[in-house]
């Protein structure tokens, strides 16, 4: 394995965790997360623990969920190795925080985090992001989310943030509707530029602006007033994103291809989605403004 303190990262990645969580049930009041600790049985093809934390039902947040996990695995699956192909086959080892947050107020927006660290052989490369997932477009959430992803990656040179934001539109888009997640963000993979150390700092910067990214915006809009038509537009957008995680996302594939933790893997499920046959806003409206204006890539800062 390469030559990074592993245990290093895995205290990081188990703090970041119990600092989100911290955070957002100060935010939501009386809820608490569940804390499901899991370890895979001997003989699995998969080995390893996590900590999976789960709040549901809260007066902010309908889901959340926050997953570490640390597995390792006797061969790398094809989705960890359709840019490394001379490692397919190869033993590994990973780990990461995952999460999504679901709101139950529709004009608070659906958001998505991740730091991994994948290893293999002597190889180490990083990966993550975060992106924001709206149901009501508001340009200053858009302009605050990008403008704190933007000053995270600084440190990292000034092509990082343009690079992974573009890397972030045409990743989390949905190929079979023609039509993006959400108003994107920040995502990388497959990153071994400089070093593990730097890689490890990288993920480390994401990490923490988090909070920072999220937090005001849901500080904004938690109190807005909504009735049942928001309510069936969020469903029904809610479901392009069950449809992006399942279909299109390497996270997801790789979880299942290995073997991993079904109930973990499948925490961004959202507890209540909609489908509806050709389904098109009335022109004009709010929920038409989000399609037409705020998903389509654009540059927020």
């Amino acid at each position: 394995m390469p030559t990074i303190d592993t245990g290093a990262v895995r205290a990081w990645l188990a703090g970041l965790q119990d600092r989100i969580t911290g955070a957002i049930e100060a935010l939501d009041g009386p809820a608490r997360f569940l804390e499901d600790r899991w370890q895979k049985a001997p003989g699995e093809p998969l080995q390893g623990d996590g900590v999976t934390k789960i709040l549901e039902g809260g007066a902010v947040f309908e889901r959340a969920g926050v997953g570490f996990s640390h597995v390792r695995g006797p061969r790398l699956p094809p989705s960890a190795t359709q840019h490394r192909p001379e490692l397919a086959g190869a033993p590994f080892e990973a780990m990461g925080v995952s999460l999504v947050f679901h709101p139950l107020n529709p004009y608070v927006p659906t958001v998505h985090m991740n730091v991994r660290m994948i290893a293999a052989a002597d190889a180490c490369w990083f990966g993550g992001g975060m992106d924001l997932t709206p149901y009501y477009g508001f340009e200053d959430d858009c302009v605050h989310f990008h403008a704190v992803c933007r000053d995270a990656l600084a440190p990292f040179g000034g092509d990082k943030y343009p690079r992974f934001k573009q890397w972030c539109d045409e990743y989390f888009f949905n190929k079979h509707r023609g039509e993006p997640r959400g108003i994107g963000g920040i995502f990388f993979d497959d990153f071994a530029e400089g070093g593990a150390e730097h890689g490890f700092a990288l993920i480390r910067a994401v990490g923490d602006a988090f909070l920072p990214a999220y937090l005001p915006i849901v500080e904004r809009r938690r109190a807005m007033p909504w009735g049942e038509r928001e309510r069936d537009h969020q469903r029904v957008r809610r479901g392009r994103y069950v449809e992006f995680n399942l279909v299109w996302d390497r996270g997801t594939h790789f979880g299942l291809q290995s073997g991993g933790r079904t109930e973990s893997i499948l925490l961004s499920m959202p507890p209540q989605v909609a489908w509806r046959y050709q389904y098109q806003p009335h022109p004009g409206s709010p929920e038409a403004a989000l399609t037409e204006r705020f998903l389509p890539p654009r540059a927020w800062i």
